[in-house]
């Protein structure tokens, strides 16, 4: 199971994260799981290395974690919001293997 976490800022409907955590699958295999690393990744990496956005970013086996700092939010708004759109419609297309909670963070 893929749990991801989409985080929001200040009390608004503002994408200001996401963490990702889990695998699917036999390790390597799954289309889902290389589905959604490759987006995370995508992401985290035109966040830092593209925008020049400044972000916590911690990633390991089965797990990444991107939280942008509070003056940077607004550079990483539209990354973020196609990265959640992608991360959604996979959950809906595989419900049984990835499972979306929103929060929001705290800097």
């Amino acid at each position: 199971m893929i749990r991801v976490e989409l985080y929001s800022a200040g009390g608004q409907d503002c994408p200001a994260g996401f963490r990702v955590s889990g695998h699917t699958g036999v390790r390597g295999q799954s289309v889902v799981c290389a589905a959604v690393s490759s987006a995370c990744y995508m992401a985290a990496n035109t966040i830092t290395d593209i925008l020049c956005a400044d972000a916590e970013v911690s990633e390991r086996d089965g797990y990444m974690s991107v939280i942008v700092r509070d003056d940077d939010i607004p550079k990483a708004r539209t990354i973020l919001a196609g990265l959640g759109l992608h991360l959604r419609q996979l959950a809906e297309q595989y419900p049984d293997q990835i499972k979306i909670h929103f929060s929001e963070v705290h800097q």
